[in-house]
């Protein structure tokens, strides 16, 4: 199990082009040019949003991302596979001793990591 502490850096929404240090959406963002995926959670998506519902719920997923992650000093934690077939790194993030994701999760914005994507628009769609 690799771990990096890293001090804060300052996230925004990632912004069409080059990107170094930004939010793509709740699970997804980039630091100093390395485009990172939450391993232990999926998030709504943004971009592709397979309805109205779920483009929403990723645009508040990615904003509540940024904010945590401009909240302060967090640590990366690389278990398992440390890039996944899209060539992200992949890490659980963590302050103090608390995973983000989970917070991301508890919050509705996220659920958890379960191998694969779940059909966000059939969640979203039965919670009424």
């Amino acid at each position: 199990m690799d771990i990096l502490t890293l001090a804060a850096a300052a996230f925004a929404l990632c912004p069409s082009g080059p990107r170094d240090t930004c939010v793509v959406d709740g699970d997804t963002f980039w630091l100093h040019g390395e485009k990172i995926r939450i391993a232990d959670i999926n998030a709504p998506e943004t971009h592709g949003a397979g309805c109205p519902a779920e483009h929403v719920l990723g645009e508040r997923a990615a904003s509540r991302l940024a904010a945590l992650l401009n909240a302060g000093q967090f640590v990366l934690v690389t278990q398992g596979r440390a890039v996944d077939r899209y060539g992200r790194q992949l890490r659980v993030l963590t302050r103090g001793g608390r995973s983000l994701g989970a917070q991301l999760v508890e919050e509705g914005l996220a659920e958890t990591w379960r191998g694969r994507r779940s059909d966000w628009c059939t969640l979203l769609a039965s919670r009424g």
